[in-house]
């Protein structure tokens, strides 16, 4: 009698490359609203607390809620993106007329400024001067061999700036679909999640949620805090610009590349113009506010998450590194998911394993 095979090679073969086919084509079918997706997730994951207080106060009606944490997103990412592109090009505008002006009646003398600047002022007044001295001509020809990349550049610009408001507006549209069926879509992802690991699955889940929970209060909250510490030093002491400056220590802060970038060149600068009095306070200023991040940060990420510290800060480092801006909370939980795994693995194999006589 001949045995039956336990199992059809060839069959089983043939599903498993049909599902790998279908996992690869339904990847590339959304790979463009892939970034988006990771963006809206992680901000309703950090801000899904918020909602339920404002579900709360609108006494439970979750559309209400939906729709002002909606607005919000709106006002935190789409505004300052609206008044940038508005700045971009008003600026483009005047530098359009200014050149004009070059162009017909030359470059004018170099200010005494130029000059006084350490190793490179001496060297760019003089190629300034023989410019100016040569008029319009001189000018037109000076510039000519960059108007060409400029223009092209300019033209890179605008559309990566269309991209980025497209992408945006998917950010919002998707996380104001999350924020209306969070809970539908939760449930969907621990069911998957208890169906790939029945034990762990579901608690892996969590501690992602409370990564990315953990790292949008650890550094984000500690930006926001240095950025608008750092923005009021800059006014008091006079600094041209603060609001500007704010805004980029806050993208530094993000970037875990600190303060002092934009808060030491303002010091230096205060001391060469001669006010060594707010030149001396900013620089005080600008140790508090930079060392800020050391003490509030771990504060503030242990309460999103109860992981090692320096787990969650070479997640943050690391992610940023490797993925880019979005890095900052894939980086995270990734190692979060992984050390967690590697503890159960550990914890399960010493419960196997049989006890020492």
């Amino acid at each position: 009698m001949n045995p039956q095979a336990p199992y059809d090679l060839t069959r089983i073969t043939l599903g498993v490359l049909l599902i790998c086919v279908l996992i690869a084509a339904s990847f590339w079918t959304v790979l463009p609203f892939l970034g988006a997706f990771l963006w809206a997730t992680t901000i309703v994951v950090a801000t899904w607390p918020l909602m339920l207080r404002l579900q709360r106060l609108a006494g439970g009606r979750r559309w209400v809620a939906a729709t002002l944490m909606t607005l919000l997103i709106l006002a935190i990412f789409i505004l300052p993106l609206v008044l940038s592109i508005g700045a971009l090009f008003d600026a483009a505008a005047q530098g359009v007329d200014v050149a004009r002006t070059y162009f017909a009646h030359g470059l004018p003398g170099p200010p005494s400024w130029v000059s006084e600047l350490p190793l490179v002022g001496k060297p760019a007044a003089a190629k300034w001067q023989e410019v100016a001295a040569g008029g319009a001509p001189a000018f037109a020809h000076s510039v000519q061999p960059y108007l060409r990349s400029g223009s092209a550049w300019l033209l890179a610009l605008s559309g990566g700036l269309g991209m980025v408001a497209i992408h945006f507006i998917l950010t919002v549209i998707i996380a104001a679909i999350l924020y209306t069926r969070g809970e539908l879509a939760a449930l969907g992802v621990l069911a998957l999640a208890r169906r790939i690991a029945p034990e762990r699955g579901e608690h892996v889940v969590r501690l992602a949620g409370m990564a990315v929970r953990g790292v949008a209060l650890g550094v984000i909250v500690t930006a926001i805090v240095q950025s608008v510490l750092a923005g009021a030093g800059l006014w008091l002491a006079g600094v041209p610009r603060p609001g500007l400056l704010c805004g980029l220590v806050f993208v530094l802060c993000v970037a875990q590349l600190g303060p002092f970038l934009v808060l030491a060149p303002a010091v230096v600068w205060l001391y060469w113009s001669g006010s060594i009095g707010w030149g001396s306070a900013l620089l005080v200023w600008t140790i508090l506010v930079g060392l800020l991040d050391n003490v509030l940060r771990p504060i503030l990420i242990r309460r999103g998450v109860d992981l090692p510290l320096l787990l969650i800060i070479a997640g943050v480092i690391g992610g940023l590194i490797g993925f880019g801006i979005i890095g900052l909370f894939v980086g995270p939980v990734i190692l979060a998911v992984t050390y967690s795994l590697l503890e159960f693995w550990i914890r399960d194999n010493k419960s196997r394993a049989p006890s020492s006589p």
